[in-house]
């Protein structure tokens, strides 16, 4: 896994200018949202603050690194439809045939991009804030099997998944 590490490369999603007004002054702070892939099916995002912009994407950055998780995909695609929720942002995800490009809009397109899936429908309905959106779409490209996975769950091998 360090082999894939080394090649992630990371996209700025949101850089956001906070401020804390107190009696004697104005605290300004950044934060950003950066998620990381290998477009192999490693990703993981990561949000980071501090008074400086540069500093907040980087620790952005490192905790996005830390959070990397393998997905399982089927070529280009998906191995089957898929949907979650993480607050009130829901997604759903359809595999799609060769051609077809990533369907998908703002912050999911930058995810599926970065995991390395070419073909995919995706529909995101609810919320559209950026956190939960990465959180929702990590959380159910996560959730995905293989034909592998299933056979090594359920103890059986992998010519019995395909006869039945």
């Amino acid at each position: 896994m360090t082999n894939d590490k080394n090649k992630l490369t990371d996209k700025l999603v949101t850089l956001k200018r906070v401020c804390k007004v107190t009696k004697g002054r104005r605290y300004f702070s950044f934060t950003a949202l950066v998620v990381k892939g290998n477009k192999k099916g490693l990703v993981g995002f990561g949000v980071g603050k501090a008074k400086e912009p540069q500093t907040a994407i980087i620790k952005a950055g490192d905790k996005a690194e830390k959070r990397l998780v393998k997905i399982s995909l089927k070529g280009g695609t998906i191995p089957h439809e898929q949907k979650a929720k993480h607050g009130s942002t829901y997604i759903f995800l359809y595999p799609a045939s060769e051609g077809t490009g990533i369907i998908a809009g703002g912050v999911v397109r930058i995810v599926l991009e970065l995991v390395g899936v070419k073909n995919i429908f995706s529909k995101l309905n609810g919320s559209s804030n950026s956190n939960n959106c990465i959180r929702a779409v990590i959380l159910a490209l996560t959730q995905m099997r293989n034909a592998y996975t299933i056979s090594k769950e359920r103890g059986l091998p992998l010519k019995h998944i395909f006869e039945c």
